[in-house]
């Protein structure tokens, strides 16, 4: 409908010859859909645009815009507003139509055609395996998951991937702390060092040692455990070489084998259960072993696009805006997290993907120009690479706030989050507000069964819908569809017109969404048409003897419910027939 208006005006300003023909493709015709049904379906501000070029009036200008519109059969009237807005009206035909498309289409209504040659690579949560998910990473989850899955209504091929980094030191530091508390479970014979994680499921990670290694680790002495460097960080590295001397590397590696495949399970687990699934689990100890970081590295010496300075290697990241270039290999042969990121970035592109979108948290703003600079020193286009940075989230209970830290162990893991307000809340609540917005997540009102809670309201609309079917088949009413779409014109009060513009707007919604990654603006329209609705209920009776009035209303019923459902489908939330 907008294309077609967008033409009819276009040929409008041909023939009026208000400004020069070549002028008017300078000019972007808009056509918003109308809010309040007393403006029309449809509007344009065409007019205010090219006054000054007219050199007239915007009202002016708009009044002969109107005039030498030819107005196809469709269109049932139009009227100029001021300043200078031209309001349309369709006819109930179209109406008609749209409302037997929603009905037809049923959850394919808003989807865009597939275009597989647009391939999207989409990484969220990625967290460490070192400790269950915390309400944190619940935001991004919520969030990278509804992404997804309007990317892919809007017509984007979308792989969803997490990222496993289980390797390097913060693992070793993993594993330094379960062993710590396996040697604790007997008596308290050591002091947990600082650096160690030190949250309660670290004591149920020691049921997964293998039986071989704890006899290894029963061996260790434990006067050489019991040393005290000057800081956290030294302690914990001089314990974690004397533990692998002492058991041996292998025994050392079958452990965190068994750990992080532990850890892992509990990630997945919960992901699961929250609705969250991925294509693709990508792990760096894998790259490692294929040598991927090697060839990275290699690639990058045999460009020359790495120099030497104090015994290590270093990419030119200012080239790429960084506020500083970037070590990719230790002076000791070691190489950095951020080499492990070059090749991995490379990994995506060279696996096809045309677009790669990481969701990271907001802290990691210093990780772009790096991340961009990485994928072009290894001749790919930075610009195919996008970073949505996710603001935080502040936990309250009551007013109280609650403190989060995965190493002090006084966090909340995401799963209780979610066991305790229901899956439909955590997952509305989380991506119900912009993404680069801090999120203030309120346990209290994510509990609440009243209006106040909006995913309770919307889904509230989907089952009041329901029950009035429901009754209506009770009474013995006859469901005619071809009656009631023939009697489309009596849906002509103020909230019928205001549902059905609303309606129409589904398919824009999801394409904004989709575009712009917000997917607030999704959660935020289910909430504007479940308003609408309620509204809408309060002031009409559909359970009525008049057949036409009755099967015209049912079918405006029935769109609402789909596009209800299907909108809540998108974000992972249910649409109860019963509440």
């Amino acid at each position: 409908m907008k294309n077609k208006l967008k033409k009819i005006i276009h040929v409008s300003l041909k023939e009026s010859a208000l400004i020069e023909e070549d002028l008017i493709n300078t000019f972007e015709i808009e056509i918003n859909q109308s809010t309040q049904s007393d403006h029309g379906d449809f509007s344009s501000n065409i007019a205010l645009k090219i006054s000054g070029k007219a050199n007239m009036k915007p009202l002016k200008v708009a009044e002969i815009i109107s005039k030498t519109i030819q107005r196809p059969e469709w269109l049932r009237k139009i009227e100029v507003a001021p300043p200078g807005f031209i309001n349309f009206y369709v006819d109930d035909r179209t109406k008609a139509d749209l409302l037997i498309s929603i009905i037809e289409q049923e959850n394919n209504y808003g989807s865009f055609p597939a275009n597989s040659q647009d391939s999207i690579l989409l990484e969220f949560v990625s967290s460490n395996p070192t400790g269950p998910l915390h309400v944190g990473h619940g935001r991004h989850a919520a969030y990278g998951d509804s992404l997804a899955k309007i990317l892919r209504k809007a017509g984007h091929t979308v792989s969803c991937e997490y990222y496993i980094n289980d390797s390097g030191r913060q693992i070793d530091i993993l594993i330094l702390s379960v062993l710590v508390a396996l040697i604790n479970k007997k008596e308290s014979l050591l002091t947990v060092p600082n650096a160690c994680y030190q949250g309660s499921y670290i004591g149920s990670l020691t049921e997964v040692i293998p039986k071989q290694a704890i006899t290894e680790i029963n061996k260790l002495s434990l006067s050489d455990l019991k040393l005290k460097e000057a800081d956290d960080d030294s302690e914990a590295d001089a314990l974690i070489s004397i533990i692998k001397a002492s058991i041996g590397e292998s025994v050392f590696e079958k452990i965190t084998g068994a750990v992080v495949d532990k850890m892992l399970k509990v990630i997945k687990s919960d992901l699961s259960n929250f609705g969250v699934e991925f294509d693709h689990w990508f792990s760096e100890k894998t790259m490692i072993k294929h040598s991927k970081i090697d060839l990275a590295l290699q690639k990058l010496k045999t460009k020359k696009a790495l120099f030497n300075k104090d015994g290590a290697a270093w990419l030119k990241t200012t080239d790429y805006g960084d506020d500083k270039d970037r070590v990719v290999l230790r002076d000791d042969g070691r190489s950095t997290y951020f080499a492990s990121d070059i090749a991995y970035h490379a990994d995506k592109k060279e696996r096809g993907f045309d677009k790669l979108i990481n969701i990271l948290g907001s802290d990691h703003h210093g990780y772009i120009n790096r991340l961009k600079g990485g994928l072009a020193s290894m001749d790919f286009d930075p610009e195919d690479l996008e970073i949505v940075l996710m603001q935080f989230v502040t936990l309250y209970r009551g007013k109280k706030k609650v403190q989060m830290s995965t190493r002090s162990g006084e966090f909340i893991p995401m799963k209780e989050l979610y066991e305790e307000v229901g899956i439909d809340a955590a997952r509305f609540i989380y991506v119900n507000r912009s993404y680069d917005q801090h999120l203030d997540f309120d346990l209290d009102l994510a509990k609440e069964q009243s209006n106040l809670n909006p995913v309770y309201y919307i889904q509230y609309a989907h089952a009041r819908i329901s029950s009035v079917m429901k009754e209506i088949e009770k009474k013995g009413y006859k469901n005619d569809h071809g009656l009631g779409i023939k009697n489309i014109g009596y849906l002509d009060s103020k909230h019928e017109s205001e549902i059905i513009s609303m309606l129409q707007k589904y398919p824009d919604i999801i394409k904004t969404s989709a575009e712009q990654r917000a997917v607030n603006k999704l959660s935020n329209y289910l909430k504007d048409i479940a308003q609408l609705f309620h509204s809408y209920y309060g002031k009409q009776k559909f359970v009525i003897d008049e057949d036409e009035t009755r099967n015209a209303r049912v079918i405006l019923l029935r769109c609402v419910s789909i596009v209800i459902k299907d909108g809540l489908s998108l974000l992972g939330v249910s649409a109860p027939s019963k509440m």
